[in-house]
């Protein structure tokens, strides 16, 4: 009898079970766009120049070796990390009230903050304080809230399915009537699986009702400089909540603005009130990470640090991000253009109003399942695709799929 024997099966990953369908999917026009990756227009994965560069920048430094980091990361990295996040101009890293830990992944980033969060945010391990993530969101929020202990993860309100854009009036209602130092999940932009992100000025309303309701932001960065092309204006919001004077944590993953995806390259931001806080809040954050993964690896920190910290490298890698950025932004460009010109039902042109790498379609699970079984073309139950997914050399089938979907079954909300 194994003392295994009461284990239940768990259920796969939906994202990582919907590639091994498609793998093991014989028909040859088949496409794939769940995966959470850049593409090229050939469908392969990118290696960015920029990074083969730093990579054998590394191979060839003789002063490198494999010595442990300090618990907290490579010192370079995390510094040059969060200048990009904050600016090289932020106040608050002049008045040395930002540190950081180089952690793996944003996932990585999110499950450091949150184990700081439980156990030092609103009285000592404190498991009722709520958790607010958006209506959708990225499905591992729930997961490392949960699993931080946690016991009140909610949804606040994000997305009107009419009007296929944010639910500002919903979401404002939630920010005023939640409790009082309640923590929000908010994206920093090219908000997954949506796509959609508020305006500066809707930030600046979140923002004030969230500093007079005394609420904690926990941005999750996972595209800057793969939304728009642009560093500074992906970061736009982040930058304005510290300017008023918000603490905060801010998870950074360089998985896709590096192509870093299996290095596992991430960055917890923390931005204190002043220096003595944040020393304090540093000193917790290297027992966690010890007893979580003692220290983090080497190779994917040292290849964003120089990069980051050199001017014609990382000149060189703004150009990198803008190509994959302008890629997309072809991509769906071109999807609503044949979508309108088949005469799909419905508007379309939220294709091209929601920004990064996913696009939140309107297709509902009926029309995903026909999409899958009947024109082998991959994506998530919730009609999330992957833009990245799309090629020149596919898009038309795509199109056309979609436009046979919605036309014999049942309407979503398109």
């Amino acid at each position: 009898m194994s003392v295994f024997r009461d284990v239940q099966q768990a259920a796969p990953v939906a994202v990582f079970k919907l590639t091994q369908d498609f793998n093991n999917d014989p028909f040859p026009n088949k496409v794939n766009l769940g995966v959470g990756a850049y593409r090229t227009d050939e469908g392969k994965p990118w290696v960015l120049p920029v990074v083969k560069k730093v990579e054998k920048l590394i191979v060839h430094d003789d002063r490198l070796n494999h010595e442990y980091l300090p618990i907290l990361g490579l010192p370079e990295f995390r510094s040059s990390a969060s200048k990009i996040a904050l600016g090289d101009d932020s106040p608050a890293i002049r008045e040395d009230r930002v540190g950081a830990v180089q952690c793996l992944g944003g996932t990585g980033a999110l499950k450091m903050g949150a184990e700081f969060l439980r156990r030092f945010y609103n009285g000592n391990n404190n498991t009722k304080t709520p958790i607010y993530v958006s209506a959708p969101t990225w499905e591992n929020h729930n997961g490392v809230f949960n699993n931080a202990g946690f016991e009140d993860v909610r949804p606040y309100k994000y997305w009107d399915a009419e009007k296929r854009g944010l639910d500002l009036a919903g979401f404002l209602s939630d920010l005023e009537s939640c409790p009082e130092r309640s923590i929000f999940v908010l994206h920093a932009c090219a908000h997954n699986p949506t796509g959609t992100d508020p305006t500066q000025e809707q930030w600046k309303k979140i923002a004030e009702v969230m500093m007079r309701r005394k609420l904690f932001p926990f941005f999750d960065s996972a595209y800057q400089g793969f939304a728009s092309g642009n560093l500074e204006k992906d970061a736009w919001a982040v930058r304005y909540f510290v300017s008023k004077g918000f603490e905060m944590f801010c998870a950074q993953s360089f998985s896709k603005n590096f192509g870093l995806y299996n290095e596992r390259v991430g960055n917890l931001t923390i931005v204190a009130r002043d220096s003595d806080n944040l020393k304090r809040v540093l000193s917790q954050m290297e027992k966690i990470v010890r007893i979580t993964w003692s220290n983090p690896p080497s190779q994917g920190a040292r290849v964003v640090s120089l990069t980051l910290t050199s001017p014609d490298l990382f000149s060189e890698w703004k150009d990198n991000v803008k190509t994959m950025a302008d890629r997309v932004l072809l991509m769906r460009a071109q999807l609503r253009a044949k979508l309108e010109v088949l005469g799909t039902p419905g508007t379309w042109n939220h294709i091209t109003d929601q920004i990064g790498m996913f696009s939140f379609t309107g297709l509902n699970p009926k029309q995903v399942e026909y999409m899958i079984k009947e024109k082998h073309v991959y994506l998530m139950a919730s009609g999330r695709i992957n833009m990245c997914g799309l090629t020149s050399k596919n898009i038309n089938y795509v199109a056309e799929s979609i436009h046979e979907a919605v036309t014999k079954v049942a309407a979503g909300y398109c």
